[in-house]
C-alpha cells in the first residue's frame, strides 16, 4: 500500500484485545442489521423541544451519514474545514449525549462533489469491537470503541484513478471479519473485501465504471451467503470471503442510488421496475418472481416488514405485497425525501428534507399518528437503538426517547 500523506502514514495496525457482544438493540450499519427494521417497542410517537427529546448535541460540521449505535455509544461522522478536508469520527454517550471522544483525519483524496452531498456521506459500520468509517475521499479508518486507531488506509493513494465526481456515498457492510467495500465510481471502479484486522485486501473485483451510491447487501439463502452489489444496469452476487462471482443479473434498469433489501427468502431490487428475485444457484441466474412499476423509490431505499415492502415514492409511502408485488396502498406525504424510512413496532418513522418527521401506523390501511415538526433539515436516514430514535442533520444529532430510568 502506498504512503498516506497528512496526519498518518502507510497502514497502521494495532492488536485488539477487547470483545463487545452486539445485542438486538444495536444498530450497527446503514439501515441497521434488519434492513431498516428494529424490534424496539417503546419509541415515542410525539416529541418536541420539551417532550421526549432526550438530548440534542451540536456536530462540528456536515454529514449525510447515519448514526450507528453499539451498546451505550452512538457513533457518527462529519467533515469540516477548507473544502471539507478535515474528517471526523465522533462518539457520544447514548444516555445523555456526552461526547466521549472525537478523532480527526486529513483527507487524502478529492473533496470536489455536488453541493448537496459531502465527504461524510457513507455511514460507518461496527462489529462491536471496532468502528469502520469510510469517507467520500476514499479515506478508510478503523478505530476501536474507545477511539484508538487500529489501522488507516488511503484508497485514493492505493488507487489514484478513483473519482469522487458528484460524491461517493455508498456505505460499507460487514460479513464476519470481511469489510465489504463498494467503490463504484466514474473512475477506477471496484468491489472489495477488506480484512477487518489488518485493513488489507482479501479480494478486489473490477466493477462497471459509473456514478453509483448503492450499499451492498449480505443475503444468506439456502445455506449460501452472497454479497450483493448493484449498479444502474446490473446486480452481482459475490462470495464475501473470496470475491468469486456466484450469479449476475444484467441488462436491467435498476437503481444506482437506492439499495436492495431482503425478506422471506427473496431479494428486492429497486429501480424503474421493482424486482423480486429468488437467489440462483452458484453460476446460475436468479429467478425473477415478480416486477412492479408501483414502487419507484428515488433516492431512498425500500424496507421489508412482515410480508410487505414499503418505499417512498414521489407521492408518499407506498406498500406492496412481498409475495406477489400487488400494490396495496399509497399514503400521500409531504416531500422531498432523501432519508429511508425506518420501522419499529408496526410504525414507520419518515423524515423529510424540511424537518418533518411523520409517524405512520402500518396495516391494511395506514394511519398518521403524529407529525413532528423540527426546525432542521434531514437528509440522513434515522437510526434506532437503546430505546431511542436518532436523527442527524448538518448541525445536530438528536436523541428522541423517554429519559432512562434511574
Amino acid at each position: 500500500m502506498k504512503r498516506v500523506p497528512g496526519l498518518l502514514a502507510g497502514i497502521m495496525v494495532l492488536t485488539v484485545t477487547s470483545v463487545t457482544r452486539l445485542s438486538a438493540e444495536d444498530w450497527t450499519q446503514f439501515r441497521g442489521g434488519q434492513g431498516g427494521v428494529s424490534d424496539e417497542k417503546t419509541l415515542p410517537v410525539e416529541w418536541s423541544a420539551t417532550k421526549n427529546l432526550r438530548w440534542k448535541v451540536a456536530l462540528p460540521g456536515r454529514g449525510l451519514s447515519s448514526p450507528i449505535i453499539v451498546g451505550k455509544r452512538v457513533f457518527v461522522t462529519a467533515c469540516t474545514g477548507y473544502q471539507q478536508r478535515r474528517l471526523h469520527v465522533l462518539c457520544f454517550d447514548v444516555s445523555d449525549g456526552t461526547k466521549l471522544w472525537e478523532r480527526q483525519f486529513l483527507a487524502t483524496g478529492s473533496t470536489q462533489c455536488h453541493p448537496t452531498t459531502n465527504m461524510a456521506a457513507p455511514t460507518p459500520v461496527s462489529d462491536g469491537n471496532a468502528v469502520y468509517a469510510l469517507f467520500a475521499t476514499g479515506d478508510l479508518a478503523a478505530l476501536d470503541t474507545e477511539g484508538t486507531l487500529l489501522w488507516y488506509r488511503s484508497l485514493a493513494g492505493d488507487y489514484p484513478d478513483i473519482s469522487n465526481q458528484v460524491g461517493l456515498a455508498a456505505s460499507p457492510t460487514l460479513w464476519k471479519n470481511v469489510l465489504l467495500l463498494p467503490m463504484e465510481n466514474a473512475g477506477e471502479s471496484f468491489a472489495a473485501g477488506i480484512d477487518t484486522k489488518t485493513g488489507k485486501n482479501l479480494w478486489k473485483v473490477a466493477r462497471p465504471r459509473g456514478i453509483n451510491w448503492v450499499s451492498p447487501l449480505v443475503a444468506t439463502q439456502g445455506g449460501q451467503t452472497a454479497a450483493i452489489f448493484q449498479t444502474g444496469e446490473e446486480v452481482s452476487a459475490f462470495d464475501p470471503l473470496t470475491g468469486k462471482v456466484l450469479w449476475q443479473l444484467t441488462d436491467r434498469r435498476v437503481s444506482s442510488v437506492a439499495s436492495p433489501t431482503q425478506g422471506e427468502g427473496m431479494i428486492f431490487i429497486p429501480g424503474s421496475e421493482f424486482l423480486a428475485l429468488r437467489p440462483g444457484k452458484e453460476g446460475g441466474q436468479p429467478e425473477q418472481l415478480w416486477k412492479s412499476p408501483k414502487l419507484s423509490t428515488g433516492y431512498t431505499s425500500p424496507v421489508y416488514y412482515q410480508g410487505k415492502i414499503y418505499g417512498l415514492t414521489s407521492i408518499g409511502l407506498g406498500c406492496l405485497d412481498a409475495r406477489t408485488g400487488k400494490s396495496l396502498w399509497v399514503e400521500r406525504l409531504e416531500k422531498p425525501f432523501w432519508a429511508t424510512p425506518v420501522i419499529a413496532d408496526g410504525k414507520a418513522y419518515i423524515a423529510n428534507e424540511k424537518g418533518l418527521v411523520v409517524v405512520l401506523k402500518l396495516g391494511d390501511q395506514p394511519t398518521i399518528l403524529a407529525r413532528n415538526e423540527m426546525e432542521d433539515k434531514f437528509l440522513a436516514t434515522p437510526a434506532i437503538g437503546a430505546g431511542s430514535l436518532f436523527l442527524r442533520s448538518d448541525k445536530y444529532l438528536y436523541c428522541v426517547g423517554a429519559a432512562p430510568k434511574k
